[in-house]
């Protein structure tokens, strides 16, 4: 595969690399499991300075490492910044959070004797990263696993090198020991040799459904652990005592932050039939005065697509979807000739038999659905393949709560768009996988969660 770092604002191919070698992933593998053995037996307060002067080079380098961002995959600047607070977040909370959540705690038993859980590192974790946020998701698995005491070797997104190879040096700089961090420009059976190793002890894969599959199926012939962040088709439920002016605000940004390249952004716009001509009215008016322009530029609104082969596989599945019925209403401003840009649409009358239906769209293309009633609402947020994140507006806030608990998503949140936070559990069901990240749930995910139980030994059996 190609490595190489494409601006998608002017198309230019800035720097290509060269694949690994598999010389370069044996002795990655190699370096890392010498590594783990000293790496596992550091103190917490250890691995928690490397997360914190982590979480400081971030900062100091907020600006060049924002410029990378939206150079390797054209978001916008402002937006790359908070990426990059974000991520120095992450390191923070598991320097002062890690060792309150692996603390071997009691086991309450009914039989005689001592019985505690332990939390032990493994070993070499694997990480396949996406693209759209090619530094907060991962420091998502890396900051977690490294301050369990594992060690970690990444296979990145082809089209964002030049963040994949920036963390090799963030984390030298930082004072991780050599080996315990590794990014490789591998190839597809390179990952496929990686998984299978012996030495490796978990996979996580954020990406789409089909690589998920791929990788899930590679984890469970070698017999070891994966999660999987995969893809969403959040359902965005607008109840009819919702502050339409306010939820349509969020809605526009919850659709186009990231020109809508995100797992969790709003791609199903539920909105109960009493309200429904209001909200429509003002959601096209405010997305129609978002400004697509250089994403380095303060004022541009709207990023392009991370390539331009994403911008036309996203009109391809457009077009089938009005082939099959659906009607789609441009309703973005123009957008600039060059680059990856796509200009938003809105896409109604999807139905069940539409395959559209049950897709996700990964750009600025919304499918809004008018619903009867609450109960129809909930039924169309669930009628899905998805179970990422989902939200519910209303001025009630406790019964919208209890709309929102009706939805079959791992996450879920009342007046705001799926967010993510240091310090808030991260992931999903359904098609949208399994395992969680970051907080105490991401940090246990491959630690050993070891019994030791201390009997006299003249107890009975």
């Amino acid at each position: 595969m190609t490595y190489a770092t494409t601006n998608p604002y002017t198309g230019e191919v800035v720097q290509t690399f060269v694949d690994a070698t598999d010389t370069e992933v044996d002795a990655a593998l190699a370096a890392a499991d010498k590594a783990f053995t000293s790496w596992k037996t550091s103190s917490f307060a250890t691995r928690a300075d490397v997360m914190l002067t982590a979480a400081t080079l971030m900062r100091e380098r907020k600006s060049q490492y924002a410029r990378l961002l939206t150079l390797e995959m054209g978001k916008l600047y402002a937006e790359a910044e908070l990426e990059v607070d974000l991520c120095a977040d992450m390191f923070e909370y598991y320097a002062q959070h890690a060792e309150q959540h692996l603390t071997t705690r009691p086991i309450p038993s009914r039989d005689p004797g001592r019985y505690e859980l332990q939390y032990s590192p493994q070993g070499i974790i694997f990480a396949v990263e996406p693209w759209n946020f090619p530094f907060y998701q991962v420091v998502r698995i890396a900051a977690p696993q490294l301050s369990a005491g594992n060690v970690l070797i990444l296979k990145h997104a082809s089209n964002v090198p030049q963040s994949a190879a920036m963390f090799d040096t963030l984390f030298a700089d930082a004072g991780l020991p050599a080996g315990c961090f590794k990014n490789l420009y591998a190839t597809r059976p390179q990952t496929a040799k990686i998984i299978a190793d012996p030495r490796v002890r978990g996979v996580a894969l954020t990406g789409s459904e089909a690589a998920g599959i791929t990788v899930a199926k590679q984890a469970a012939e070698a017999c070891k652990k994966s999660t999987l962040e995969l893809g969403g088709a959040d359902a965005f439920v607008v109840l009819a005592d919702a502050d339409i002016d306010k939820t349509t605000t969020w809605a526009t940004m919850g659709r186009h932050w990231n020109a809508g390249q995100v797992c969790v952004s709003s791609k199903r716009q539920i909105v109960l039939d009493s309200v429904y001509a209001d909200y429509r009215a003002k959601y096209v008016a405010k997305v129609g005065a978002l400004v697509a322009g250089d994403p380095m530029d303060a004022a541009t609104q709207l990023a392009p697509l991370s390539s331009a082969g994403a911008r036309d596989d996203l009109q391809d599945q457009l077009d089938k979807a009005v082939a099959n019925g659906a009607t789609a209403t441009v309703i973005g401003a123009p957008v600039p000739h060059q680059g990856a840009f796509f200009q938003p649409v809105l896409l109604e009358n999807v139905t069940p038999d539409n395959p559209a239906y049950y897709q996700e769209f990964f750009g600025p293309v919304t499918l809004l659905f008018r619903a009867k009633d609450e109960a129809d609402a909930v039924r169309i947020a669930n009628d899905s393949h998805y179970g990422l994140g989902g939200s519910v507006f209303g001025t009630d806030t406790a019964h919208a709560k209890k709309i929102a608990e009706q939805i079959d998503t791992g996450m879920v949140f009342v007046n705001h768009p799926t967010i993510v936070k240091a310090d808030v559990p991260f992931g999903g069901v359904k098609h949208s996988g399994y395992g969680r990240e970051l907080t105490d749930l991401g940090i246990v995910e491959f630690v050993n969660q070891k019994v030791v139980g201390v009997l006299d030994i003249d107890a009975p059996y």
